[in-house]
C-alpha cells in the first residue's frame, strides 16, 4: 500500500468537507436560484461572479474540482491498492459524486423542491462518509493496528454503540438539511421540523456521549481509539453551542429578506461542525471495528 494514496485520500476528504461548506453558503445566502441554468450559469461557463451568483456558481466550481479529484482517486486506488474491497469503495465514491452532481442539477431545474434539495444534502454527507472511510482504510495505522481485548465482559458492544451513533448523527444531519431547505430567511421555520431537529440533537448528545464515554472508559490508554472519541466529544459540545447560536440569531431577525453576515457565519459553522462530528464518529467507528473483537469470535471489518 502506498502512503501517497492515503495522503491523496485525506486531501479528497478535506476537499469534500470544503464542498459541504460551499453548499451551506448557497443555502444560507438563499442563492439556490441565483441562476436557472445548469450546468452553465446565465448561459456561461465562467459568468461574472457577482451577488448570489458568486455562491451558486462558486459551489458548482468547487463541486467540479471535487469530482475531478474523485476520478483521480478512483484510478489511483485501482493502480496502487491491492485490496479488492478498497478498490470497489473507490468506484463507489466516484458513483456517489456523479449522482450528487446530477441531483444538484435537478434541484435547479425543478426550482428547489424540498425533497430533492434534502436528498442532495443527504448524499453529500454519504459521499463524505465514503471519502473519510477511504482515508482511514488507506492509512498505515489501519494495517498495523493490533486487536485489543474483547468487550465481551464489558457491557454493551462498542461496535453496536458506534454504529448507532453514526445512524443517529446521519439522521440528524438529514433533519437539519431538510429544516434549512424548508424556508428562506424571510419565512418562519416549520415548527414540526424544528421540534424534530431539537429532539434529534438531544438523541445525538445522549447516544454519542454514551459511546464516547464507553470508549474512553474501556480503552483510555489506546490512542488509536481514544483520540477520535475525544475529538468527537469536543466537537459535539461546540456543535451544540453553534446550534443554539443559530437558533437565537434566526429568531432575532425572523423576517429579514436578506440574512446578515453574523447569521450566515453561525449557520454555516453549524453545518461544518456537524460534518466534523460525523467524520470523527466515522473514524472512531471504523477503528473500533478494526481492533475491538466481537462478543463471539474475533473478526475484522475486512481483510488487510
Amino acid at each position: 500500500m502506498s502512503k501517497a494514496v492515503h495522503r491523496f485520500a485525506v486531501f479528497v476528504a478535506c476537499a469534500t468537507f470544503f464542498l459541504i461548506i460551499a453548499g451551506a453558503n448557497v443555502t444560507s445566502h438563499d442563492a439556490g436560484l441565483a441562476t436557472s441554468d445548469w450546468p452553465k450559469s446565465n448561459g456561461q461557463w465562467f459568468p461574472k461572479m457577482v451577488g448570489n451568483l458568486f455562491w451558486e456558481h462558486g459551489h458548482r466550481m468547487v463541486a467540479t474540482v471535487v469530482g475531478i479529484l474523485t476520478i483521480v482517486l478512483a484510478v489511483y486506488v485501482q493502480l496502487r491498492e491491492q485490496r479488492p474491497w478498497v478498490k470497489r469503495l473507490a468506484w463507489g465514491a466516484l458513483a456517489a459524486v456523479i449522482a450528487q452532481g446530477l441531483l444538484g442539477g435537478l434541484t435547479v431545474k425543478l426550482n428547489l423542491p424540498l425533497i430533492v434539495s434534502a436528498a442532495h444534502a443527504t448524499l453529500a454527507q454519504l459521499f463524505f462518509l465514503i471519502t473519510v472511510s477511504l482515508a482511514v482504510f488507506t492509512s498505515p495505522q489501519w494495517l498495523s493496528a493490533e486487536p485489543l481485548a474483547s468487550d465481551q465482559e464489558q457491557g454493551a458492544s462498542l461496535r453496536s454503540m458506534s454504529v448507532i451513533s453514526l445512524v443517529v448523527i446521519l439522521t440528524q444531519l438529514v433533519l437539519g438539511a431538510t429544516l434549512r431547505h424548508s424556508a428562506t430567511w424571510d419565512q418562519a421555520l416549520p415548527v414540526p421540523l424544528l421540534v424534530a431537529h431539537v429532539c434529534g440533537a438531544v438523541v445525538v448528545t445522549l447516544v454519542l456521549s454514551t459511546t464516547v464515554g464507553s470508549v474512553l472508559l474501556r480503552y483510555r490508554s489506546e490512542a488509536y481509539l481514544s483520540r477520535p472519541a475525544t475529538i468527537a466529544a469536543v466537537l459535539l459540545v461546540v456543535q451544540l453551542g453553534l446550534g443554539l447560536a443559530a437558533y437565537v440569531t434566526r429568531m432575532r431577525s425572523p423576517y429579514d429578506p436578506q440574512p446578515l453576515n453574523p447569521m450566515i457565519a453561525v449557520t454555516v459553522s453549524h453545518v461544518a461542525c456537524g460534518a466534523l462530528v460525523f467524520a470523527a464518529t466515522i473514524v472512531m467507528t471504523l477503528r473500533v471495528f478494526r481492533v475491538v473483537r466481537g462478543r463471539r469470535r474475533q473478526y475484522e471489518l475486512a481483510p488487510a
